[in-house]
């Protein structure tokens, strides 16, 4: 994620993000947030195991997973190893996930930046919120050339895998072409079965810039990407579940739905994939990509697919699927960096900036 100064958007820009929100959806909506959680350094990723509906984990990038229990936040974390973590800009814990079967197995996972500036996926099991985890196994190891680009999301996905997008290894404009490489893997939806004594990698999808972050819709399995460009374009990638062969979302043939390089082709295996959603860069940077909604709470929102911006504190939601037009939201977030359900579908959004975290309401 990056900021940019934004006296120095060109009038073009501002006249294309104007173009953009009159898409023929109401401008306003009767949806609100509230605020449940504050204090916490940098929070990152919001998530839930579904066997506790109390509950909600929040991933500090410093290294921690804090626990909101009832509403509160407790004073010991779930898990620290801010000693084994390197939070340096785009650097520190980026993904958390809980096993399907956490109930039973206790086992979850973490995306880390080590003090070598390497990418690591660890499994833990967990004791309680009153004891200290104990770590299992290292699933991944990602020797990193740069400190940014670093992707880092941890999602199980419908069909039991565990799921991670990872960067183009960082630098601009992904020098040493690894998005495009299915040798790499940088800038790749990667998945694993961690059933198996020793998962390793399988390519899922690739040609991604920085997939901060993806989601799967709870209800029907699809696919939402929030993919970070460049200069020009941030972008929203979709692929509906069932999809048949590898897909592969452009980069660094194309940013968003325009071309990058001119005289490269994009890697022919699979499908070339468009996104259905582009913004324009700036006032935008850092596209956070969200979920659709599956909550009760908030009937109004039922099936909309919520997403924002690092830079542009307006939260935007579309009707889900390939809709191409999206609302701007009646409440803002400034430096938002991430979006994330509880066990029961419920959504929340975190600011790196503040170190709050709110819920979705009526």
């Amino acid at each position: 994620m990056r900021r940019i100064a934004l006296a120095a958007i060109p009038l073009a820009a501002i006249a294309a993000v104007v173009a953009l929100r009159a898409d023929g959806e109401p401008a306003r909506s009767q949806l609100s947030i509230v605020r449940i959680a504050s204090g916490l350094n940098e929070p990152v990723v919001v998530t839930a195991p579904k066997n506790e509906p109390n509950n909600v984990y929040v991933a500090e990038k410093v290294g921690r997973v804090r626990v909101i229990s009832r509403g509160h936040l407790r004073a010991r974390p779930l898990l620290d190893i801010s000693s084994l973590v390197l939070d340096n800009g785009e650097q520190g814990m980026l993904g958390l996930a809980f096993s399907p079967k956490y109930a039973k197995d206790r086992h979850f996972y973490v995306d880390y930046t080590d003090k070598n500036g390497n990418a690591r996926i660890v499994e833990y099991k967990s004791h309680g919120l009153n004891r200290k985890p104990r770590k299992l196994r290292q699933i991944f190891f990602q020797k990193d050339p740069y400190d940014n680009h670093n992707g880092g999301n941890l999602v199980f996905g419908p069909d039991g895998y565990l799921y991670t997008g990872t960067g183009d290894g960082g630098s601009g404009g992904d020098p040493e072409n690894r998005a495009q490489n299915l040798r790499s893997t940088f800038g790749k939806l990667l998945k694993f079965n961690v059933g198996k004594k020793r998962p390793s990698p399988i390519i899922v999808a690739y040609g991604l810039r920085n997939p901060w972050r993806f989601s799967f819709d709870r209800q029907t399995g699809d696919l939402y990407i929030g993919d970070v460009g460049q200069d020009s374009w941030e972008e929203l990638d979709y692929t509906k579940r069932g999809t048949a062969g590898l897909e592969n979302y452009g980069w660094r043939v194309y940013e968003g739905k325009s071309r990058f390089t001119q005289w490269q082709q994009p890697n022919a295996a699979g499908h070339l994939v468009m996104p259905y959603i582009v913004l324009p860069n700036g006032p935008y940077c850092s596209v956070i990509g969200g979920f659709v909604y599956r909550g009760s709470a908030v009937p109004a929102a039922k099936g909309r697919y919520f997403f924002g911006d690092n830079c542009v504190d307006k939260i935007h939601s579309t009707s889900g699927g390939e809709a191409s037009t999206y609302r701007t939201e009646p409440f803002t977030v400034d430096g938002l960096s991430a979006f994330g359900e509880d066990a029961k579908g419920e959504l929340y959004l975190a600011s790196v900036q503040s170190g709050n975290v709110y819920k979705l309401a009526g």
